[in-house]
């Protein structure tokens, strides 16, 4: 369930940042006012229950990789060099989630 929060807030990253460009109107810079309020919510509640450079982590991973995924879907300009290296990102991020100890960096044993 913990990681759920971040998993989430990750997406409604995806969803602000990519309305960041498009947003025109009064009624859409609303809405993404709203997740990016929500975002930021529930990634810090999920910071009292995980290790926030674990859980920051995540989060920027998602909304990198998603925001740029959403950006070539909508059209923009891409590279293999790009995928590679956004690859490379991936997987540091999955390491930093995989290898994080929770009880330690909390100091519980």
């Amino acid at each position: 369930m913990k990681w759920l929060l971040v998993v989430i807030a990750g997406i409604l990253e995806v969803l602000w940042a990519s309305g960041l460009k498009y947003a025109d109107t009064l009624l859409e810079w609303i809405i993404t006012f709203i997740l990016i309020l929500v975002s930021f919510i529930l990634l810090i509640y999920s910071y009292k229950k995980i290790p926030v450079a674990a859980a920051y982590t995540v989060f920027v991973g998602i909304g990198t990789a998603g925001t740029y995924l959403i950006g070539i879907y909508l059209g923009e300009p891409f590279s293999i060099t790009q995928i590679i290296f956004l690859l490379i990102l991936l997987t540091g991020i999955v390491g930093m989630k995989t290898f994080t100890n929770e009880h330690e960096s909390r100091g519980e044993q």
